[in-house]
């Protein structure tokens, strides 16, 4: 139980930092509220024209096809630096990895998903 007193003790003043640190902020802070502040911006811009605006599906598509390729790149470098322990099955097992993987890919391509309209 003595190993966990240390804990409760930081985890008490972590909490009681970040509430006197927003307290402080919310003291100190001006609150000079006036038109100009209020208005949505971006980037300098007057914004125009409704907020709901469908992207094309070619974004979510390419979103996809980075958690695909992320993916790989997660379990490719552990697997790179276990290889002389792994042997032939973990040469195998990755070699399957990467061909369903090429599949994807070749899917992709195939469906011209990687090119822009």
């Amino acid at each position: 139980m003595t190993g966990y007193y240390s804990v409760a003790v930081f985890l008490g003043m972590i909490i009681a930092f970040a509430v006197v640190s927003l307290a402080v902020a919310r003291v100190l802070s001006p609150s000079r509220p006036y038109a100009s502040k209020l208005e949505s911006y971006e980037c300098g811009s007057i914004p125009f024209g409704d907020a709901w605006v469908q992207f094309p599906v070619g974004f979510y598509l390419v979103a996809l096809l980075f958690i695909v390729f992320d993916a790989l790149a997660v379990f490719l470098f552990p697997w790179v630096l276990a290889l002389r322990g792994l042997g032939m099955p973990g040469v195998a097992t990755m070699v399957v990895f990467l061909s369903i993987l090429g599949l994807g890919w070749f899917y992709a391509y195939r469906e011209r998903i990687l090119e822009w309209q």
